[in-house]
């Protein structure tokens, strides 16, 4: 009697809680109308059960039960589209998921020795296939699927040959890839693009033949790798600019020597706030960069034709993009870690489900950075930014000539948008978008 009343005390707790954090998430999003009325469609309109559908696990083995539970302590933004996707590619996707996670967690673990983490990436492919391997001695916060990598290679194995085999290609090639930067830290631009290609870019190109192999999209995304790769590198730099702070306490460094030792001897001196001066023009350079990708990452969405596997390319990328306008010319990057507002992400995740909305969401964030950049001429790095960024809305503005076919995901026609009809047509997109089926 006492655990029953216990147990049902602390679940109306945790209800309580939640219910006040989604009333603290409305009011930071109040002077928003748009993420105020994602959020309350989010919660209580249906919103929350089309993008996070429920999974029926009535079916699924134990193994692969723990799977997602596995997923979900890993990674609960992924988790949600991962498991919305159709038909065979969820599990083969969440496999995936899981085992590049494990892979990841070796590689951060800074309490491993170099020489036996160059054995355990060079080598874990292979254990894919070892039903009683397992890394008990990980010191990393996501070490369970280390610790329990038994229970997800046994599903590995039981997945189709084909997507077995993608999967451990891609294992193989970022686990060697990420040996060369074990000792060496990034230096070239050109080696910063290396680095995110096995860490990221990989990761790209080995969903894009796993969307292929299953049949859901057709050949070309499959083999397009530049496409992919790019797909890849605007998450993995976005993540690397966003984390500055995090990974020099923790003594891991990914921004390039060569775009910060012109602002600095040594890359650590940015968190001082007497060095902030120096250190914006630097992150300036870096997100500029990054959008470098963003053509290509438009030009692969809209080449997708399944919408639960669009919905799992857009909103990680959306996301992204919302991020880098956060973070461009802002110091709060080097003393803190720059997050954009929940209200934000659920609007993201609400309109990231067609071409017109995805146009439209990158449209408003680079916006922003146009908006700054008009404001003051005087940001460091910025008249770089300012032709990359008009050219990227140039881009997103030329789309808007769709057949506006709510049934489907948008089909680019021969129509060029122009003029005011070009302004109409994104206002539309942008505050209808919810609406869009």
């Amino acid at each position: 009697m006492w655990l029953a009343f216990t147990q049902a005390h602390a679940q109306a707790a945790e209800k309580t809680l939640a219910t006040c954090k989604n009333k603290m998430e409305l009011l930071k999003s109040v002077t928003h109308p748009t993420e105020f009325w994602a959020l309350l469609k989010f919660q209580y309109g249906g919103g929350k059960d089309h993008i996070m559908p429920k999974v029926d696990e009535s079916s699924l083995s134990s193994d692969m039960k723990r799977c997602l539970e596995l997923l979900n302590l890993t990674s609960r933004s992924f988790a949600a589209v991962i498991q919305a996707l159709d038909s065979e590619l969820r599990p083969a996707v969440c496999i995936f998921y899981l085992v590049l996670r494990a892979l990841d967690t070796l590689e951060d673990d800074m309490s491993i020795p170099v020489d036996k983490k160059t054995t355990l990436l060079k080598q874990f492919y292979t254990y894919l296939y070892d039903k009683d391997w397992r890394f008990m001695e990980s010191t990393e916060k996501d070490k369970v699927v280390l610790e329990e990598f038994q229970v997800i290679s046994a599903e590995f194995r039981q997945l189709k040959p084909v997507f077995q085999d993608v999967i451990a290609d891609i294992a193989k090639k970022m686990g060697e890839g990420m040996t060369k930067f074990l000792v060496d830290k990034v230096g070239t631009m050109a080696q910063w693009d290396e680095y995110c290609h096995y860490v990221a870019g990989l990761v790209g190109i080995g969903l894009s033949r796993l969307f292929s192999a299953s049949g859901l999209e057709g050949e070309e995304v499959g083999k397009d790798e530049g496409l992919a790769n790019s797909l890849g590198l605007l998450l993995q730099k976005t993540n690397i600019i966003r984390d500055y702070l995090e990974d020099v306490r923790k003594g891991r460094e990914f921004w390039p020597k060569e775009a910060w030792s012109k602002y600095t001897t040594e890359l650590t001196d940015f968190q001082m706030p007497r060095n902030l001066d120096q250190a914006v023009p630097c992150l300036n350079v870096l997100i500029t960069n990054a959008l470098k990708h963003v053509p290509d990452v438009l030009t692969y969405m809209s080449r997708i034709r399944n919408q639960s596997v669009f919905n799992f390319c857009a909103i990680p990328q959306t996301m992204a993009v919302a991020t880098l306008a956060a973070c461009y010319n802002n110091k709060a990057v080097f003393s803190s870690v720059v997050k954009i507002r929940k209200g934000q992400a659920v609007d993201l995740m609400m309109r990231s489900n067609n071409m017109v909305n995805v146009r439209s969401v990158f449209f408003q964030y680079i916006g922003q950075i146009c908006t700054l950049l008009y404001s003051d001429p005087t940001i460091p790095e910025g008249v770089t930014t300012w032709e990359l960024v008009a050219d990227i809305r140039a881009q997103c503005v030329e789309g808007l000539g769709y057949n506006l076919d709510s049934g489907s995901i948008l089909q680019k026609t021969s129509v060029q948008v122009v003029g005011v009809a070009t302004v109409i047509a994104m206002g539309i997109a942008y505050y209808g978008g919810y609406f869009v089926s």
